[in-house]
């Protein structure tokens, strides 16, 4: 009689072990974490760097702008060696020879570090908010829109007494050379602001940025504001970082799908206001203006799909506001420009040294701008180019 036909189906290919006990004849090793398992320190750092889509989004920002940095610092170390005269700028001057070397190495720096970023995060470049349907049409939209902008503020400050224009300062090959040379000081400008705002920064956190996060960040921001004694304008930045907490914190509590997008966007205005405070000359509604349009950016991201439109109004208005019209820009006063102007009256009204993003007009050109951009692609491209979804990290 066989042994093995009075045992179950499943006890079928057990072997007997010398003590006499059933053990499977293949049996499957236990995991590594059961034989030894992990501390509770490297859990608890896990947990801190690591999230359902890979490095924590605030790790991966901060690496971003460490990165950014040290590749900046690194070009520009080399530009020093090689060209020595190249960065050496005398205080209060600003041509378009010394801005195109400051903004070429940042381009490059910034265009190094996003790589390095794409490649640890298994991406493109072009996946950071640079994807997208008619780009080339958004962003020749951005730059027809950001000289009509500027101009509409310049006009409102020209009406009211408070800003005085002039005859052209250049002859014609001189309008033509230095055109084109302050064209590509803010083409460089507007790639690298948002490059890193509006494309790394707004694409990453937009992934997973938490409320409570983004309201300690925007606080530390206000904080370093305040104790930056060598900045300027920092009302401006406590001002932006006041304006998003109750909108957030709603959207928090609503469990909105699209509330990260809103805290990125909150958390990167007031970056970009923050960072402005750097600029010398610079007032409190100079810092908020700054802010208030990089929250503009960002709605034209939701809306076109892409940081294109973005880039194209950044520049002109930079552009127009420097080289067209020849104003101060930021607190900084330009040299090779087309018309001339100097502000008039109360400094809340004509900006002052800070020029016409100094003035209180600016803002209601900006309200005037966000509603022709949602008027303009909120129906017609909502539908054809939803806004970009963060992408989960692949590695």
């Amino acid at each position: 009689m066989n042994p093995d036909a009075e045992l179950p189906e499943v006890e079928k290919n057990v072997a007997l072990r010398a003590d006499g006990r059933n053990v499977p004849e293949n049996p499957q090793p236990l995991p590594l974490g059961q034989i030894f398992p992990e501390p509770a320190e490297t859990r608890f750092l896990k947990w801190l760097i690591l999230g359902a889509d890979g490095v924590r989004v605030g790790w991966s920002v901060a690496l971003f702008l460490v990165l950014t940095f040290l590749c900046m610092a690194i070009l520009g170390a080399a530009t020093a060696l090689v060209l020595p005269h190249a960065l050496d700028v005398r205080p209060g001057v600003f041509t378009p020879a010394s801005a195109i070397f400051q903004e070429l190495l940042q381009f490059l720096g910034l265009l190094a570090a996003a790589a390095l970023c794409a490649l640890i995060e298994r991406r493109r470049i072009l996946d950071y908010n640079l994807i997208g349907p008619n780009r080339t049409r958004h962003f020749f939209a951005g730059l027809s829109g950001g000289f009509i902008a500027l101009t509409a503020l310049v006009g409102a400050l020209y009406a009211g007494g408070w800003l005085h224009l002039g005859a052209a300062s250049l002859d014609r090959m001189a309008i033509l050379r230095f055109g084109a040379l302050w064209g590509l000081v803010f083409l460089l400008t507007g790639l690298s602001e948002e490059g890193m705002t509006r494309c790394y920064m707004l694409f990453t956190l937009a992934r997973g940025i938490d409320y409570w996060w983004a309201l300690g960040t925007v606080s530390t921001f206000s904080l370093l504001a305040w104790w930056n004694t060598h900045g300027s304008g920092s009302g401006g930045v406590y001002l932006m970082a006041l304006l998003g907490v109750a909108p957030c914190l709603v959207l928090h509590f609503k469990k909105s799908a699209s509330a990260g997008f809103w805290q990125a966007t909150w958390l990167t205005s007031t970056f970009f206001g923050y960072i402005h405070t750097f600029n010398k000359g610079e007032t409190w509604i100079g810092i908020f203006s700054a802010a208030a349009i990089g929250f503009v950016f960002c709605v034209s991201v939701r809306l076109t799909g892409s940081a294109w439109w973005a880039i194209g109004f950044h520049a002109a208005w930079d552009w127009a506001q420097t080289f067209f019209y020849g104003t101060a820009d930021s607190g900084i006063q330009p040299t090779g420009h087309f018309l001339t102007t100097s502000p008039a009256g109360a400094a809340i009204w004509s900006g002052s040294s800070d020029g016409p993003e100094g003035s209180l007009l600016v803002i209601p050109v900006i309200l005037l701008v966000l509603v022709v951009l949602i008027l303009v692609y909120g129906r017609r491209n909502r539908a054809e180019c939803p806004s970009p979804a963060a992408q989960p990290q692949l590695s």
